[in-house]
């Protein structure tokens, strides 16, 4: 019989929202280059945690603006003009999909109602943080947030979920579920003892596998 969870975590884009890599390689399509390689640009390793701008901006260690010099500057060592600030404009004005995922939110409303705790392990941008809060109802739907750029950690580093674990009193890490789109995200929740879903696009599914995981206790 499987282990009684008593936390549900959660990533949040690509989770609450579209999954921002959508974009990212839809911008690639129109610079004439492939998801592959625009990811790498804009992202570099994204499973690895390492020192490409990007890493460093949801580490809290440079600014939004320092990141998009030096990532016009990777686009350019390749003939290519990457700048973020047009991605992010072009990523604008859709509520970034958050309205598609609202079957989730309920679902998050019901688990707090139902005596679960609940929380959010984000990789983020310091300079998003009162956006990417308010698609949401972030503060009455979770217990805690652990966001990458205020404690200088990243997913899929293990301590950035030791952190979570912590806000967790001592509970033992395989009583708690994380969500995450992004598979070494999850794949390094569940090394870390956690249990792990992998969201897909199809929210009612993810809702019924969490529910299937919940249901299946000892």
């Amino acid at each position: 019989m499987a282990t009684k969870i008593e936390a549900v975590l959660f990533d949040f884009g690509g989770v609450f929202t579209d999954s921002p890599f959508h974009a990212v390689h839809a911008y690639g399509e129109d610079l004439g280059v492939t998801p592959e390689e625009i990811s790498h640009i804009v992202f570099g390793t994204y499973g690895l945690d390492g020192d490409h701008p990007w890493h460093q901006l949801e580490r809290g260690e440079i600014s939004l603006e320092h990141a998009r010099n030096q990532i016009l500057a990777i686009g350019q060592q390749l003939n290519l003009q990457v700048d973020i600030y047009e991605l992010f404009g072009k990523m604008a004005g859709n509520n970034a999909g958050a309205d598609n995922r609202l079957p989730l939110v309920e679902r998050v409303r019901s688990l707090k109602e139902e005596g679960y705790i609940t929380g959010i392990i984000t990789n983020n941008v310091i300079e998003f943080g009162e956006g990417w809060r308010s698609l949401i109802p972030v503060d009455e739907l979770f217990d805690f947030v652990v966001d990458s750029s205020s404690v200088g950690v990243r997913k899929p580093d293990s301590r950035i979920y030791r952190l979570a674990l912590d806000q967790l009193g001592g509970m033992d890490a395989d009583r708690v579920v994380f969500l995450d789109d992004y598979q070494a995200n999850v794949d390094a929740a569940r090394n870390f003892g956690f249990q792990g879903i992998t969201v897909g696009a199809e929210v009612l599914s993810t809702v019924r596998e969490l529910d299937d995981l919940l249901a299946a206790v000892d």
